[in-house]
């Protein structure tokens, strides 16, 4: 019985980021990143029906990682927090926007491939539907803090997804234009000046 080399699958997924970040995926050749990795395009199709599920192997991780972080701020009992607990959430701390920083520092490459060289793939819309799904976590704390008469600013869904795409747009960029890591942390400071959304939703 023959044992299934999975070096293959490790060499694969190096060679198709590789390819797929210099050239973007509809540019991307399965020829290349096969020749790259020394393997056949029979042992591609063997593992994956064609390139773009290979992409998607290649960003599986990052995907997973963006969507635990969703879901740690759409799934929270406001019952148990208390209103400075609630206003908390609101300060821009340099300290959790850094270690938001360092989450996407780790998955770099593979978040720039969702943003930036995902055309042509299920991803392609992956910084609108990201920032949708963000906005909705941040209106959950606004009509919250709205209930409790924290504040009388009245935002719509609309206006909320406009303020987080501009938040999130600021974060995603030193990605982007490839930003060293201190850089990034320069950028932390003057982006927490910058955003100020204690004063952007009213809180007393």
């Amino acid at each position: 019985m023959s044992v299934r080399d999975t070096t293959i699958d490790l060499r694969l997924l190096s060679s198709a980021r590789k390819e797929f970040l210099e050239k973007g995926f509809l540019k991307a050749e399965l020829k290349t990143i096969c020749n790259n990795a020394g393997v056949t395009t029979g042992a591609v199709y063997k593992r994956y029906k064609g390139k773009q599920e290979l992409f998607c192997a290649v960003v599986a991780d990052a995907i997973q990682r963006f969507n635990s972080f969703v879901f740690k701020r759409t799934s929270i009992d406001f019952s148990s927090l208390s209103d400075e607990e609630i206003k908390s959430t609101w300060a821009m701390n340099e300290e959790y926007v850094l270690e938001m920083f360092k989450m996407i520092w780790d998955i770099k490459e593979d978040f720039v491939l969702l943003l930036d060289k995902s055309a042509g793939t299920i991803y392609e819309n992956y910084r609108h539907d990201f920032a949708n799904d963000i906005s909705q976590a941040y209106m959950q704390y606004y009509n919250e803090i709205k209930r409790r008469g924290m504040t009388e600013v009245e935002i719509s869904e609309a206006e909320m997804h406009v303020l987080c795409s501009s938040f999130w747009t600021s974060i995603y960029e030193p990605f982007i234009h490839n930003m060293s890591w201190k850089e990034i942390e320069k950028h932390c400071k003057v982006l927490c000046k910058f955003y100020d959304w204690e004063k952007a939703v009213g809180l007393k």
